[in-house]
């Protein structure tokens, strides 16, 4: 594991008990504490990582209070369960408690760059900057416990299980939404019908999508894409579409076999011919003859 938070805290009137108990995850190290705060019990903590610290559960009404500044006037907040606190990364805190004793939470410490990967650059990073201290939000506080409950199973269950909730709470967290799907740019009408005109008039030989690209004075990537959006499907597929019209166009002759249909539509072979032609059409080439005659 190479992701270290840096948690540097200095606290006074709080017991650690029980031990802590903790997961890595991809991206996210879960930290679950369980202390007695005495009256009065505070405490100075800062990070080299953002962080989010959620309050699981208590014995009592007691009130939480914390501040960005050491002289800064404290608003003290009800310690009920799953108030929550998002830090970021090298942010001061200080914390007072008023009134608690047992008090359980958890620790969430991010490693940005793992998870920024993971969301392949879909996070607005500008929102890591911003500190939201003591709310509450039902989803999150769900995952949070979900998390928690991990952290303290004696048997746990696969990484992939704390990875899934992870990256959940985290896209809650910062509302990280699906970006849309880029809207790829259609040919002209006079690109389209030159390319249309092109293929169907060389249909029965190879065409290279360089030719293609050339005539609408793209690159062979953005007029592929280009016709797709425009017509549905890829230049091949067009092509051999219009093949297997200029196949039906010979068979409709009746005077040649299949075999010489196959050749003269540039096919390899007939075995070869009849595969694409069932493809397109649905039938075989003699299927669909028996077809035409009735």
């Amino acid at each position: 594991m190479t992701f270290h938070p840096q948690m540097k805290s200095k606290v006074e009137g709080v017991s650690v008990i029980g031990g802590l108990r903790w997961r890595a995850w991809n991206g996210v190290i879960a930290d679950v504490w369980s202390v007695v705060c005495a009256d009065g019990a505070s405490g100075e903590y800062v990070s080299r990582a953002p962080r989010l610290f959620v309050v699981l559960d208590n014995d009592g009404a007691g009130r939480f209070a914390i501040r960005q500044s050491e002289h800064q006037q404290a608003v003290a907040t009800k310690a009920g369960p799953y108030r929550m606190s998002y830090i970021p990364a090298g942010m001061p805190i200080w914390s007072q408690v008023e009134s608690t004793g047992f008090l359980r939470h958890l620790d969430l410490h991010f490693d940005i760059e793992t998870l920024s990967r993971r969301f392949a650059g879909e996070l607005d990073m500008r929102k890591l900057s911003v500190p939201r201290l003591m709310f509450s939000d039902e989803r999150i506080a769900a995952l949070a416990n979900l998390i928690a409950a991990e952290c303290l199973n004696d048997d746990p269950l696969h990484d992939l299980y704390g990875d899934g909730l992870v990256a959940a709470l985290f896209a809650d967290l910062f509302k990280i939404g699906q970006k849309p799907e880029r809207k790829r740019s259609q040919l002209s009408p006079r690109q389209l019908r030159r390319a249309i005109d092109f293929i169907e008039e060389n249909c029965l030989r190879s065409i290279r999508l360089r030719e293609l690209a050339d005539r609408a004075g793209l690159s062979e990537t953005y007029f592929s894409h280009a016709f797709k959006a425009s017509t549905g499907i890829p230049p091949h597929q067009w092509q051999m579409q219009a093949r297997i019209r200029k196949a039906q166009e010979f068979m409709n002759r009746k005077t040649v076999s299949l075999t010489s249909v196959a050749s003269a539509a540039g096919f390899s072979d007939q075995a070869h011919f009849t595969r694409v032609f069932k493809r397109f059409v649905g039938v075989t080439p003699a299927a669909w003859l028996r077809g035409q005659s009735h």
